[in-house]
């Protein structure tokens, strides 16, 4: 770390780090003991099922709606159906407005599969979410936390919805064991969704879905191994009961350990969960519960470059410049309760409640190094703890005025979060990016806060009213939708010795319009003005004053597009201009508001079955992020951390000749992004390529799924971004291989 101090506000780390831990490998008995505990209570969970014959598509999909080619006029929880080949969804949710065709909404969301997600053995959500080029996957600062960047502006951890509710899920890696839809809305969303908790999200938002049991029983058990020596098991069950099948029960476990492909680090990661639902002809409910244990020994650090100096070489792929007591543990409980009930035709009210609770703790350590590698670095530990609950409340409805057909919400939320935290910090010692040397524990020689028992350091409470009305012309083929959103955002920060360091109080309303014309069958015309207010951008950590939040500030996006939905396959054409206030690091370490940054894009995406057999998952963003109104030498450059432009060539082929063979790809491309505001550091395009193939069979009636996979397949070595004022290194060369069963 390159300063002592972190304030409360930035809770000594926004998103977290690794630290020492000796990565043991689990017994294969302990491993098979889950599998079999998990089988072990399949017996109370319902019957056992007809075997069903499998497709080519390898796996039974478990949604409770999944109808390709069907109508979409979804609403409240119920799933919007699949394209062909089952990867990407029709809709999303919306936040206030439910799960929404997407054709039917002025906005751009995209939703994958947990089909998607088993097929392209993908461990985490940002595996999920590289496959859209508009978001960009990176580590928060000097940690192992994933990072996003959406249409060039960043969405934390903390800022991921779960069921549309804020503050449930886990903040710094989330499993995808127990998702069943993982959806992207572009951008500001405090109109449908409410502030998020962690201030991020002006260029978009993620919400998670849980799965849920489907009509058909389920019991699957998987086994999976990463290079270099990361192995993994896995049970999902899913059952329903009742006369009607009305009540369901969906079960997820896994237990995943081992070394990774960069050198000497490990990663241990526990999950478990349980989804409960009920159908009924007017009652809908569901709760969930969950836990999820990370601990990553060794990570690989984000890299800083100091002033004067170019971006430096990139390191070999596999290199690790952590030090072996570096380390960072996370442990999340969270459960979510929601409710819908038809109080008459046409008429739903709704409600949700979430909360989380995480305990983390890591020992941290990054680079900050001149034009040889040398750099002269700290320890830094920082327990970290917090509390979170939102909630939500609302009625939607629909009725007539004469020729024009209105869908009306009016919602509320709420979100409180509570942090605690505390800090030690070591002496400095030298190292080096490509020759480093594996020092000793450095003694704390300062800090602040209770170690044992850390003290709160920020409370903050958002709340807000909405109100919008979708409006229908004739038969569906113009919707207009216009609305407002009050929000109330109150924040306080503590110093480490409990006294009050900073508070906010303010509030603002955020006005969301949005056109949709269908001109002819299967396109759809779009456009949309949406405003968001959310809180101000956290100083780093070497500024002068590390961790201080900067003052609420409003967004504004103007977007218009087109989206073709041809029932097998889709593609969607956007064009956005995102603007926010921003806080700038100046050279004398001040960090201040300065100005705004203004991104304008084109985006680009096609998905589907264009041909029977051959799927597509491809996608092109060009961005132009400009620093505005900054008042100094930056006015005009380019904001730091934006590739020009990213670009996604993905595919499967199911191979005619061999019944059950699929062949996968992806080519990912990034183009040049600057690291510094003066933009005199540049990092240099790159190129990877991913394969894999999968191969569905039967044995003894069984239905089994083999996958195997290698990213970054040539193990390229580079710079993968540059947010925040890091470098984040690329994975090097990673197979993949899984086997699933259903029994």
């Amino acid at each position: 770390m390159s300063s002592p101090a972190v304030t409360p506000a930035g809770d000594a780390l926004h998103a977290r780090r690794p630290g020492p831990l000796a990565m043991r490998p689990t017994s294969l008995a302990v491993r098979a003991a889950l599998a079999y505990a998990a089988l072990g209570a399949a017996p109370f969970l319902g019957n056992a099922w007809a075997q069903t014959a499998q497709d080519n598509t390898a796996t039974t999909t478990l949604a409770p709606v999944n109808v390709v080619g069907a109508s979409t006029a979804t609403q409240g929880d119920a799933l919007p159906p699949t394209y062909a080949g089952g990867q990407v969804a029709k809709g999303g949710r919306l936040g206030i407005l439910g799960e929404q065709d997407a054709a039917n909404v002025p906005f751009s969301v995209t939703s994958f599969t947990s089909k998607l997600i088993e097929d392209q053995q993908a461990k985490s959500l940002g595996d999920v979410l590289r496959n859209d080029p508009s978001v960009q996957v990176t580590k928060g600062y000097g940690n192992d936390a994933q990072q996003f960047v959406v249409r060039g502006f960043a969405l934390n951890g903390d800022d991921i919805s779960y069921g549309g509710l804020y503050g449930v899920m886990p903040r710094q890696i989330i499993s995808t064991q127990g998702i069943e839809r993982v959806e992207l809305f572009k951008g500001p969303s405090a109109f449908l969704n409410g502030v998020p908790p962690g201030g991020s999200g002006i260029g978009g938002m993620v919400n998670i879905e849980p799965k849920r049991a489907g009509d058909d029983p389920l019991t699957r058990v998987g086994l999976d191994y990463s290079s270099s020596s990361q192995v993994g098991v896995s049970a999902d069950i899913a059952r329903r009961f009742g006369a009607s099948n009305q009540f369901g029960i969906r079960v997820n476990a896994l237990q995943r350990e081992g070394d990774v492909g960069i050198g000497d680090e490990g990663q241990r990661m526990t999950f478990g969960s349980v989804g409960l639902d009920y159908r009924g002809e007017r009652l809908r409910a569901s709760l969930d519960f969950g836990y999820q244990k990370q601990r990553t020994s060794q990570g690989r650090p984000m890299v800083q470059v100091q002033s004067g100096y170019g971006i430096p070489d990139v390191p070999s792929a596999r290199d690790n410049y952590a030090q072996p007591w570096t380390y960072s543990e996370t442990e999340n409980t969270f459960g979510m309760a929601k409710v819908e009930y038809d109080i008459a035709d046409n008429w739903t009210a709704f409600a949700g409640f979430g909360m989380n609770h995480a305990n983390e703790y890591g020992a941290y350590s990054s680079l900050k190094v001149d034009g040889n590698g040398d750099s002269v670095s700290s320890r830094m530990d920082v327990p970290y703890r917090s509390d979170t609950f939102g909630l939500m409340t609302g009625v939607r409805g629909k009725f007539d005025t004469g020729p024009v057909s209105h869908s009306l919400t009016v919602a509320f939320s709420s979100n409180y979060l509570k942090k605690r935290s505390a800090y030690t910090f070591g002496n400095s010692f030298s190292t080096n990016l490509y020759h480093t040397p594996l020092l000793d524990i450095a003694a704390p020689t300062a800090g602040g806060g209770d170690m044992s028992d850390p003290g709160v350091t920020a409370r903050s409470r958002m709340s807000g009213t909405s109100v919008s009305d979708t409006m229908s012309f004739l038969n569906d083929r113009v919707l207009f939708t216009a609305g407002i959103r009050h929000q109330d955002l109150t924040t306080t920060n503590y110093n480490y010795d409990g006294s009050v360091g900073s508070s906010y109080d303010k509030s603002a309303n955020s006005p969301v319009f949005g056109l949709v014309v269908k001109p002819v069958e299967h396109l759809s015309l779009y456009a949309n003005h949406i405003e968001g207010l959310q809180q101000g951008d956290t100083a780093p950590n070497d500024s002068n004053t590390p961790g201080r939040i900067l003052p609420p500030g409003k967004s504004k996006q103007n977007e218009a597009g087109a989206k073709l939905d041809m029932g097998n396959y889709g593609a969607s054409l956007a064009v956005f201009q995102i603007e926010k206030e921003v806080g700038l690091l100046h050279d004398n370490g001040d960090f201040s508001p300065a100005g705004r940054q203004r991104n304008r894009g084109v985006e680009l995406n096609v998905f589907g079955e264009p041909i029977r057999g051959v799927r597509l998952l491809s996608g092109v963003t060009f961005i132009d992020p400009k620093l505005t109104k900054t008042g100094d030498d930056t006015e005009g450059n380019k904001a730091p951390g934006v590739p020009k432009y990213t670009a996604i060539l993905g595919g499967e082929w199911d191979l005619p000749w061999v019944n059950g063979l699929t062949l996968q790809g992806r080519v990912n491309h990034a183009g040049t992004q600057y690291l510094d505001a003066a933009n005199t550091q540049k990092l240099k395009p790159y190129t990877t390529l991913d394969l894999g193939v999968r191969y569905a069979m039967k044995i003894d009636r069984h239905d089994v799924v083999w996958r195997l996979g290698v990213d970054n397949v040539f193990n390229k070595a580079y710079w993968a971004s540059a947010w925040g004022g890091y470098l984040t290194q690329g994975d090097p060369r990673t197979a993949k291989l899984s086997v699933s069963v259903d029994f």
